[in-house]
């Protein structure tokens, strides 16, 4: 900003976005100054570096308006973990399944893990049907993007919403 600009020469915007060509900075910053405004570098990493005749205070507002309507569009997608046992019964079998639908539907990844504890792990096999039966009910929904594999104890699978899948049914009764 105005003094520490150490470029040889600058290309220069005024404040309505004209350009005022390239000169040196001290006959920009007595452009600037005879304004009122001050001269602000825009983009060092130009050649040469681009400045702006500009109100700094102004700028210093847009600048940061800018960066929190970026963080305000930009969607922040979470991971979010469903947990199952071999033994689920089938109404939390289908709650579970229902929140994984739900999650996927709002653009959240989802890690559908099935947890294996002491006698459970000498038949796996239950598990994995379980995983297959999942995977399968709720393929519209979901693309498997790891899994399903054994870590230690746990059948884990990691699920990301599909392009184009079917939002799922906004409301919480069921019609009948």
């Amino acid at each position: 900003m105005n003094e520490r600009i150490r470029a040889r020469e600058v290309r220069v915007i005024d404040e309505d976005g004209g350009q005022l060509g390239v000169m040196q900075p001290f006959e920009a910053l007595k452009v600037a100054r005879e304004r009122g405004l001050d001269l602000v570098e825009i983009s060092p990493t130009a050649d040469p570096p681009v400045c702006k005749i500009t109100d700094y205070g102004k700028y210093l507002y847009q600048e940061n308006k800018k960066k929190h309507e970026q963080r305000r569009s930009h969607k922040t997608t979470q991971l979010k973990e469903v947990k199952f046992r071999p033994a689920t019964a089938e109404h939390d079998y289908q709650v579970r399944k229902n929140q994984i639908i739900r999650f996927l539907g709002e653009g959240h990844k989802v890690k559908a893990m099935i947890f294996h504890r002491g006698r459970e792990m000498a038949h796996q096999e239950v598990g994995r049907a379980k995983m297959e039966r999942l995977l399968k009910e709720i393929a519209e929904h979901a693309q498997v993007e790891l899994g399903p594999r054994m870590e230690a104890n746990i059948l884990m699978a990691l699920l990301a919403p599909k392009k184009g899948a079917p939002r799922p049914a906004s409301g919480g009764g069921t019609s009948g």
